[in-house]
Parts: C-alpha cells; structure tokens; sequence
C-alpha cells in the first residue's frame, strides 16, 4: 500500500511552500487508496514551539488536508531512536567520536588553510589495524555514522530523475549529540521505516540530505522508500520566498481573504499541469495527480494570476458558505448583517465583482448602512437640482405596491423622459445617495435588496 507523509518541523507558521509538499504527498496517496501520515519533526527543543504546532495543526485543517495517522511527534519516540543506535553502535555502522568543539574548529581552519573542504577527519573511526586516540576523561561523545568510504548513493528521483552523489562527499554524520539526543536526518530514517513510507515526497531542499538517509536505511537492511524532490516556489521577482517581503504564511492568506480551495488550487499549478487546465477542483486534482507530470525547475509566484484564480472560487462557492465567512468580517466592521437584506442574496448580487473575501465584505457593508459619499462624488452627481430630483424620484418609489427589481426598473424609463434627463443622471445621483459609492451593481437590483423603507430614508436625508 502507497504510505506518503508530511513532516513539518515546528519552529514556525505553517509556509506555503510546506502547504504545497503537504497537497503533493496527500494527493498522491489519495489517489492511489494510500495512506497520508501527518508527523511532526520536533528533535530542535529550542525552536519547536507549542504555538508553532497549533499553527501546522490549524493550517492544515484550515486547507482541508486530512491526514489518515498522526500526529506523531518525534520527541515521544526517542526510546525508539536510541535503540536504532544502540544496533548499529552494536553492527559496527556506528561509532563514539570524543571530538571536542575547539578540535572540530582546528581541524576546520587547517584544512581551509590548506585549501580542503573542511570535514571531519574521522580520527576516532574505528578501523581494521588503526589505533584511536586514549578517550578523554569527562568527554561526552556524539554518536557518528560510519559512511562508506567509496561509491555512489544513486536512486531514481521521481521528480528530478536519476541523481548520484559520491560518498567521498559525504561525512561520517553525528547521529546523536553528547546529551544522547538523535538528530535530524537520523530520526527521519527510523520513522520513515518504522511508519513504512513507501514514498517521499519533499522540497528539493532536501537533496544533499538524501544519500546519507540512504546509506543509514541500508546499514540497518531496511527497504527503501521512492523519493521525490520537489522544486522550490520563487515569489515574482525570482527570489526564493520570505516571511519579509511575501505573504508565506497560510494564516497570511486567510487574513487577506482567500479561499482555501483557491490556494490548492493554485499551488497545484505550481511546478503541476494538466494540459491548459486552470480552474479546477481538488477532486479533479486528485484524479489528474501523477508524479510524472511534476516539473523539476522552480516555479514563480504570480500573484495576479493568484487573484484571479480566487475570485473563480469565489463565484463557484456556495452562498451560504460565503455568508459564513463574511459575517465575521462585517461584525468586525460594526455591521450587524441579521438587521437588513439576506446576506446570501446580497452576496448572489456582488460576489462576481470581487477577487477576495474581505473585499466582498466591503461591497456588502453598503446594503446595510449607507458610506459617507466622496466628495468629488457629491459634487459631480449631486448638484443642481439632482437632489431635488432625487426627492421627486423617491415619491415615485413610494407608491410602489410591489418592491422588486422589476418594478423599480419600470420606473427609470418615463422618470426620465419626465425629468428630460438621461439614465446616468438618475442612476449615479441614486447610487451616490443611497450607496455612498457609484460603484455598484445594477441600481434596481441594489434598491430591492437594501427595502423600500431603508431606502426612501437614505434618499430623504
């Protein structure tokens, strides 16, 4: 069975680039019946965070990527971890390294001085016919991986294709710290195989850290998961994305008003294509996904494309969900949406003039209580005798008998040949009197939806 996982590590918000790997690794094992693993890599004590893991735990609900198992968190399995050690201390695939930091710095500087690519020089390596230095007294050791010394670590990327890093360039990894805590890339190893990963799907970040994961899972004769790197987003000037000059957070982008289904949406089209295919479901997403059809090279952010795409969601989204998600934004405003027309019906009206959900919210604040008009705007519509005008027009909407679109609209026509005026100077000196803007939907369907009462109020002054 297909067992992908996403593995954020919580020293912060959950980023856009996690959200993407996250969508690609839970598309994946969707579409292949498999399973999706939620694991939480939380070995840095001093920058994991509580808060942090709320964060990934609330984004990750917030994008509707459900996870199948999980969430297990790294620092409730150490036991687990120095067990593994102990078997490949016991194996010979692992050794103690009483290095201390002030050697490590001197073995560094003379080999820069020499011109080498500073490494450590595995002098506490155990090896056939060496003898190692007398261990220290008082000298808590790191617990090193003991790398071959020659040939490749080769795998076929399913992303990037086949990738073979020499292990001449690889160091004898610290796989334990002095205090007996496991590292990174030692931990992920022994979840991926105690949580039979069957394929890892990651940022292309990852690369350099695959072969010694490789060579680690080969040492302890466990089975090998496919992998795949994904390239990284870059934002539109090409640069890789930051929390200082993008909105990378998925707390950012529900704060600005976008859909989540909007941001799958567009991230799957990041580095992802299904022929010309823009706008699409993450049900169809799911059924198109294949690794194959993922790009190697790194995609930019457009945000204007973004926008768009967002407001596509916005017009396909149910209304009633909509309401749900504006009515905070309008009680933040002061606007108490129950006292006035159907927030649904008014959403109906306007959601096709929108790109995002906050700038709904202020295209609907007007049905429920008129804006303090511009004053270019008072000028150029209400001089003269438009506001008389405007009285006159209303003694007509009062004899109304029935308030619909309709009947208002049958109003506009014989007004204005009576007045001698044309449509523009009924309808802008209406929307700036009843609206306080003049950008508006259609006039009648705005006057039926704001009600008759409310809206010979706002006439009348």
């Amino acid at each position: 069975m297909i067992r992908t996982r996403f593995a954020p590590s919580p020293t912060g918000y959950l980023h856009i680039g996690g959200v993407r790997t996250a969508l690609f690794s839970w598309a994946f094992a969707r579409k292949n019946k498999g399973v999706f693993v939620l694991r939480i890599e939380d070995t840095d004590l001093e920058r994991s965070t509580p808060e942090s893991v709320k964060a990934i735990l609330d984004g990750m609900h917030w994008v509707g990527l459900d996870y199948d198992e999980g969430p297990f968190y790294q620092t409730h399995r150490f036991d687990r971890y120095k067990e593994v050690i102990q078997q490949l201390l016991a194996s010979g695939h692992a050794y103690h390294c009483y290095c201390s930091k002030e050697e490590l710095e001197a073995m560094r500087a003379d080999q820069e001085a020499r011109g080498e690519k500073p490494r450590y020089d595995r002098r506490w390596r155990p090896e056939a016919g060496k003898t190692l230095p007398a261990i220290p007294e008082g000298v808590q050791p790191v617990v090193r991986f003991k790398t071959p010394l020659s040939g490749v670590v080769a795998w076929d990327d399913a992303v990037k294709g086949r990738i073979e890093i020499s292990n001449e360039e690889l160091d004898d990894l610290i796989i334990a710290r002095p205090d007996g805590s496991p590292t990174y890339n030692f931990c992920v190893v022994v979840d991926d195989w105690d949580m039979q990963i069957t394929h890892v799907i990651r940022g292309d970040d990852h690369v350099n850290n695959t072969p010694r994961q490789i060579n680690i899972l080969k040492a302890l004769n466990a089975p090998l998961p496919v992998y795949g790197h994904l390239p990284m987003i870059l934002n539109e000037d090409g640069q890789k994305m930051s929390k200082r000059r993008d909105a990378v957070s998925v707390v950012d982008y529900a704060d600005k008003g976008i859909l989540p289904e909007a941001l799958l949406n567009y991230l799957a089209r990041l580095g992802w294509g299904h022929g010309d295919d823009e706008f699409f479901t993450i049900e169809q997403f799911v059924e198109w996904f294949t690794l194959e059809a993922v790009s190697p090279s790194a995609s930019r952010f457009n945000h204007e494309k973004f926008m768009w795409l967002n407001a596509q969601h916005i017009k396909a989204a149910d209304n009633a969900r909509l309401a749900e998600l504006i009515a905070p934004r309008l009680a933040a405003a002061g606007i108490e949406a129950a006292n006035g027309p159907a927030l649904t019906d008014v959403i109906a009206l306007v959601k096709d003039r929108v790109q995002d959900l906050n700038a709904l919210a202020v295209e609907a604040d007007y049905f429920y209580r008129k804006r303090e008009p511009a004053a270019a705007d008072v000028e150029k519509h209400l001089a003269g005798d438009a506001v008389a005008r405007m009285g006159r027009f209303a003694d007509k909407l009062e004899g109304l008998e029935s308030w619909t679109a309709e009947s208002i609209h049958e109003l506009f026509k014989p007004f204005c040949a009576e007045e001698g005026i044309k449509m523009g100077q009924l309808g802008m000196p209406l929307r700036v009197l009843v609206c306080g803007t003049t950008q508006t939907p259609s006039v009648d369907a705005v006057l039926a939806l704001i009600g008759k009462e409310e809206v010979l109020r706002r006439i009348r002054g």
